[in-house]
This record gives structure tokens, C-alpha cells and sequence, in this order.
């Protein structure tokens, strides 16, 4: 198997991984703050505009290969293992296609004009001196 093989393997598994998160996040047995976890990792993955634009070299891709992942390894940890294989079977057995998450593409879309408002506020300040 070669190492593009192994990569395109994680790759598959971290989306059944997010899918089964996507899926546990309204079971009761879930924990109230791992619930507002997974809101966030998956409302983040899901989301069709990332944090970090894809095309700013490196830092693009950042969310993407670490924090993703990341936030997916946490959420998962903060579940029942029971609760998690049921919906981890439930997730294989449906093999949907990727939400999309407007409600998360508007949040990320607010903080670009929050930075760039305050980056404008702090230009328009210091030239006035």
C-alpha cells in the first residue's frame, strides 16, 4: 500500500469518524458540553468556508490537517464507547454524502468582518496621528 493509499484511508475514516459524531450529537446519553464540542468540530468541518483560507500557503491548509482531526480525537473522547459504536455502525450504514453548514459559513464569514472592521479601525487610528 503506498503512503497516498494510507492517506486517502485516514482521510475516509476521519469522515465516517465526523459523520458519527454528526449522528451522536442528539443522543441524551451524550454529555451537555460534549454535545456543544461536537457543534463546533463538526459545524466547523461541515462548514462550506474555512477559518483559514485554503489558499494562503500552509497556514491554508492547517485546519484541515490538524485541528479537524484533532477536534474529531477530543469529541470522540468525551463520548460513551457504547453510544459511539452504535452511531459509528449507523454512520457506515448510511454512507451519506457531507452536510453543508451555512449556519457555521456565517458564523466564520462574521469573524473575517470583525478582523477586518478592526483592522480598518486601527488603520483609519493610526493615521490619524
Amino acid at each position: 500500500m503506498t503512503r497516498l493509499d494510507k492517506l486517502k484511508q485516514q482521510a475516509k475514516h476521519l469522515k465516517a469518524e465526523l459523520y458519527a459524531l454528526y449522528l451522536a450529537y442528539r443522543d441524551p446519553r451524550v454529555p451537555w458540553y460534549a454535545k456543544i464540542f461536537i457543534a463546533c468540530v463538526v459545524g466547523y468541518a461541515f462548514s462550506p468556508i474555512d477559518l483559514i483560507p485554503d489558499p494562503i500557503p500552509l497556514l491554508g491548509y492547517l485546519d484541515d490537517l490538524i485541528l479537524v482531526p484533532l477536534g474529531i480525537a477530543l469529541a470522540i473522547k468525551m463520548i460513551p464507547a457504547d453510544v459511539m459504536a452504535e452511531y459509528r455502525e449507523r454512520a457506515r450504514s448510511l454512507q451519506r454524502q457531507k452536510p453543508t453548514n451555512w449556519l457555521a459559513a456565517a458564523v466564520i464569514v462574521s469573524i473575517w468582518l470583525l478582523f477586518a472592521m478592526l483592522a480598518m479601525f486601527f488603520a483609519m487610528r493610526a493615521t490619524r496621528r
